[in-house]
């Protein structure tokens, strides 16, 4: 066993040593906060930087969430392909990838490939009603996935071609590279959007109680942290961990209050085909309307209340909240693993004091999944809206079939009268 191990360990020193120093990131900080910081300590100007850029996004933020949920989709997908080219710049860099033929070229090939799968999808299922008034589209859309499997299959034969003598193995890597990539950019966005769809509070909420925890959780450390919280991130600490925590749960149920209100957070974004627009417009389902709840017997003598007016969705969010804030951080510790691993600070420097976009999204992507895993398994009923478009898109003969199923099974129930048949 002994042996075992020390055969282990020569293996990932030797490992270690394969893996090339990648060239550190540039200070990407504009001149004039130099300036305006060149009197304070290393760790005080950071904390400026910081605080500076984070109001700018956050003030971004906001005026893309004015202009509306197409301009949130396009920022999805924008972020959605910054994060790619981190990753696969990294991978080119560590590998000294020069070399390889057509590496860079099928790279983003099966970005765009995964990308037209996808999306694809999404327009044959929110777009249905537009799409039927196209004839050119409706083709795309019968033979989506062939279309999908064919374009995939041209990049994987195009990848075999393109093996060489003596790169075999590296090419293998980066192929690899490429698809991990693959899984957690493109698939997770498009979890995103989707969540997106069933309105947009799905979107901002576990969004914003993310950033508010990565937010929180850094001020607490900053000014308390004094115990280590795991290897992989030496600043982190179990005072910034808690800190943020607390102050998460309470951010998403205030946050989650406010936004409630509104039919433009709580509606589900559906696309009008004659306006050619997305509205959020409807009745606000059970989840957004105010109800009345009893307080717990241990907590009525320190509220002095029997009784609290919340809306329901408010319970939601503290479950999106806690996974934020407990579960959230381990794709950020995931990406310092990562970055570890390949000798690197950063995934790039593309926003000074905080990184690469990759850098400010690690935690997303696992909170888009748990999302999109909770409105299906908790939320997400049979959708009468969804249901009709599908049915519009069937051949005639088609629709007269399943009318007459469903009026015959509405007569056995009792709900149409016998008399109405013929």
């Amino acid at each position: 066993e002994a042996d075992l191990e020390e055969r282990l360990h020569e293996l990932d020193l030797r490992s270690d040593s394969d893996i090339p120093d990648v060239p550190p990131p540039t200070d990407s900080t504009p001149e004039i906060l130099k300036k305006a910081l060149s009197g304070l300590s290393a760790r005080w100007k950071n904390w400026w930087i910081r605080g500076i850029l984070s109001l700018a996004m956050i003030s971004g933020f906001f005026l893309i969430i004015y202009l509306g949920s197409f301009m949130l989709m396009l920022l999805v997908l924008s972020i959605q392909v910054k994060c790619y080219h981190e990753i696969i710049t990294i991978g080119y860099r560590v590998y000294h990838s020069y070399d390889l033929p057509w590496f860079r070229s099928l790279s983003w090939y099966f970005l765009l490939c995964v990308n037209y799968f996808f999306y694809g999808e999404t327009v044959a299922d929110y777009f249905a009603t537009f799409v039927q008034r196209r004839e050119q589209l409706q083709f795309l859309i019968r033979y989506h996935r062939f279309i999908s499997f064919a374009l995939y299959l041209t990049g994987f034969c195009m990848f075999v071609l393109s093996l060489v003598k003596k790169h075999y193995r590296l090419q293998f890597y980066m192929f690899a590279w490429t698809h991990v990539t693959l899984l957690i950019t493109v698939t997770q966005s498009h979890l995103v959007i989707q969540n997106l769809f069933e309105g947009m509070i799905w979107f901002l909420v576990p969004i914003s109680s993310v950033i508010c925890n990565d937010i929180t959780a850094y001020i607490f450390g900053f000014f308390f942290g004094r115990t280590p919280l795991i290897k992989l991130s030496p600043k982190k600490t179990w005072e910034g961990f808690i800190g943020g925590f607390f102050s998460t749960v309470i951010f998403g149920f205030i946050f989650s209050y406010f936004l409630a209100q509104h039919q433009y957070f709580v509606c589900p974004v559906e696309y009008n085909s004659e306006t050619n627009r997305f509205v959020t417009e409807c009745e606000p389902s059970e989840l957004f309307q105010m109800k009345k709840y009893s307080v717990p017997p241990l907590f009525q003598a320190v509220l002095g209340w029997e009784t609290v007016n919340m809306y329901p969705f408010q319970m939601h969010s503290f479950a999106l909240s806690t996974f934020a804030s407990l579960i959230g951080p381990f794709g950020g510790f995931f990406a310092s693993g990562f970055k570890r691993a390949f000798k690197i600070k950063d995934f790039a420097d593309t926003i000074p004091g905080h990184g690469g976009i990759m850098d400010r999204f690690d935690c997303q992507y696992l909170m888009a999944t748990f999302v999109h895993v909770y409105i299906t398994s908790f939320i997400r009923g049979p959708n009468p809206s969804k249901l009709l478009k599908q049915l519009l898109i069937l051949q005639p003969e088609q629709q007269l079939s399943v009318y007459k199923t469903l009026k015959s099974h509405l007569v056995e129930k009792g709900i149409l009268q016998p008399s109405l048949r013929g």
